[in-house]
């Protein structure tokens, strides 16, 4: 069942949720669907291993574990623990830090690329299938939304 069938079930009933709430709850539930339909998949890796590869590549230079936790919004404990899977299975390699032997610094190794090359085509056919029939204003749009509710989270959680 997907969320419009959901929606329209008649077995919930939104009515009287505010459009803020109804968005935060759309949103845990589409990460939920997404991570159950990519860890279906990729058969040698989960998808939030996958989307460390991904963030590690966005990296200009090797990330540290701090800070590829920042860039994933995910703590350092739950970024070790995925980098320590993928590098058991000789997708990533975690080095010391050559100027700070206490930060430790990740790389996508050659197994890692070659797993991304014969995956790609598969990987953008489901992108551009998932962001069928969207135009780019919305796609913008949302991008923008997203990045400013993280704005006033980052907000809300240095005030505490």
């Amino acid at each position: 069942m997907n969320i419009r069938e959901v929606i329209n079930s008649g077995k919930v009933d939104f009515t009287g949720i505010e459009s803020s709430y109804f968005l935060l709850g759309l949103l845990s539930a589409f990460d939920n669907r997404f991570q159950a339909m990519a860890d279906s998949m990729m058969k040698e890796i989960s998808w939030k291993q996958f989307f460390a590869i991904i963030c590690i590549n966005l990296c200009k230079d090797k990330p540290t574990v701090k800070e590829l936790a920042e860039i994933m919004g995910s703590s350092h404990q739950n970024v070790k623990q995925i980098l320590l899977k993928l590098e058991k299975k000789d997708f990533v390699s975690i080095t010391a830090d050559e100027n700070d032997k206490r930060k430790q610094r990740i790389e996508i190794t050659d197994h890692c690329i070659d797993f991304c090359n014969k995956n790609d085509e598969i990987t953008s056919g489901i992108m551009k299938r998932m962001f069928d029939g969207i135009p780019e204003h919305q796609l913008q749009a949302t991008i923008q939304t997203i990045i400013q509710i993280e704005d006033n989270l980052k907000k809300i959680q240095n005030r505490d």
